[in-house]
């Protein structure tokens, strides 16, 4: 991964929160391994970076009643959604992940992230500057999908780059982007945490989600890892190409007897204590 921002990262604020959450119950799962990983007793303050909807960083605010807790998110659509339910002890926070820094003279306990650095380029500086925002004890705790590899993932690239009648989709930026893996293997955040680490726990999962409804996958991505691309083409060619992955994706996991689409998901975790 190259340093700065990439198209990933300047793509579309917009999110849809309708969209992202028809899969709600099996986002979550991951969430709460990550969290119940954690090994802090009583954080003073936490921040959920990324917290799109609120419906984590409110379990973080139950789990540490004690805390002060604030979500932050760079998609207004998503704040306005969590900001919409009863927030409780939790502050929202407009912000980019990429450039975010903790308020003045504030101490972050924990620093959580689900499902959030893929989208940025440059884990290496990025890891390190939230590393560095930590106090001796204070916790980074991150998910990330490590799915780049699997059909799911591939067909949207390959999906790109075949095109219709033998023009590729997109531009030769988007397509390059697209191909730029998004997480490092688990032993690059082995190796860059573990010489200031005090507790290091890093390590990976794979969900097996049993999906309902027609074009599950593609219901699936559309919420996360599809929306630069669809962001970045338009019209026909937008049609195109999605009614293309479409049954390519159909192809590659059909739904079972039942109308059950099995979609296996591997994500990589790890939880870090400063030394």
């Amino acid at each position: 991964m190259g340093d700065g921002a990439g198209e990933r990262a300047a793509a579309a604020r917009s999110w849809d929160p309708e969209q992202y959450l028809k899969f709600a119950d099996h986002r979550l799962r991951p969430a709460l391994d990550l969290m119940g990983r954690i090994p802090l007793q009583a954080p003073r303050l936490v921040y959920d970076l990324g917290c799109g909807s609120g419906n984590v960083t409110r379990l973080l605010a139950e789990r540490w009643p004690g805390a002060e807790v604030v979500g932050v998110d760079h998609s207004p659509e998503m704040l306005a959604r969590a900001q919409a339910a009863p927030a409780g002890r939790v502050r929202w926070q407009l912000a980019d992940l990429a450039e975010w820094e903790p308020e003045p003279g504030a101490e972050p306990a924990l620093l959580y992230s689900n499902a959030v650095i893929q989208w940025l380029t440059g884990h290496r500086k990025l890891i390190g500057r939230l590393w560095a925002l930590l106090p001796a004890g204070g916790c980074l705790a991150v998910q990330a999908p490590l799915n780049w590899d699997q059909p799911s993932h591939r067909l949207l690239r390959e999906t790109l780059a075949a095109g219709a009648g033998g023009a590729p989709f997109g531009s030769a930026e988007l397509r390059r982007e697209a191909n730029r893996p998004w997480v490092h293997p688990p032993e690059f955040y082995y190796d860059l945490l573990a010489p200031h680490a005090a507790h290091l726990d890093v390590w990976t999962s794979e969900y097996l989600h049993a999906l309902r409804g027609p074009n599950a996958v593609l219901e699936w991505i559309t919420g996360t890892s599809l929306r630069p691309i669809l962001h970045a083409l338009g019209g026909r060619e937008r049609e195109a190409y999605l009614d293309l992955l479409r049954r390519r994706l159909n192809r590659a996991y059909p739904p079972d007897a039942a109308g059950v689409t099995r979609f296996p998901f591997r994500r990589l975790f790890f939880v870090a204590v400063r030394r």
